[in-house]
């Protein structure tokens, strides 16, 4: 897979299948990018697990946290990761021995490792690398263009009424 670019359709479609996501290296310090995009991926209504050791037992933003993905009771749609790209290696075996495996593996911004991310691919996981899956729900949904972002997509299509909290969602696209 071309790392360097990625199709909406495969960002949005992934966004729209996963339920729950495991985040790796969540943080309980509220002015830090993981915390303020787990608080935003709970709210459009994902599962999130953070996954934390340091905190494992306790809670980060309501959610009880765990000390390792095999800890996470549910089988788990997408491994987000907040961890240094010299620890993605690691990350992309822990998820490796879980069963049923992930269906992606998402690094965060400014996170690349193109020889985990080959690992992983051969064992069949999508794996995006620097992306940011709040940044891009709230580029695919239009919410971001309400701040004066270019989304990048011009679209006469209403945006998906969903439920609860989250007003405007990600819906697959018809052809």
């Amino acid at each position: 897979m071309n790392h360097d670019h990625y199709d909406d359709d495969l960002i949005g479609g992934i966004l729209h299948q996963t339920k729950t996501i495991a985040m790796v290296g969540a943080s309980a310090n509220n002015v830090r990018p993981s915390y303020f995009v787990l608080k935003y991926l709970v709210a459009k209504g994902y599962a999130v697990h953070p996954i934390n050791p340091g905190r494992a037992g306790g809670d980060i933003a309501g959610r009880p946290c765990f000390a390792s993905l095999a800890d996470v009771p549910e089988p788990i749609d997408m491994v987000d990761v907040f961890r240094a790209s010299d620890a993605v290696p690691g990350v992309i075996d822990e998820a490796l021995a879980l069963d049923p495996l992930p269906k992606v593996i998402w690094l965060q911004l400014g996170i690349r490792n193109d020889e985990a991310a080959a690992k992983a691919e051969a064992a069949g996981i999508t794996v995006i690398q620097n992306r940011c899956p709040k940044i891009e729900y709230g580029r695919l949904s239009g919410e971001i263009s309400w701040a004066g972002v270019n989304s990048r997509r011009l679209s006469s299509r209403r945006p998906a009424r969903m439920e609860g909290f989250q007003r405007l969602g990600i819906a697959p696209q018809k052809r």
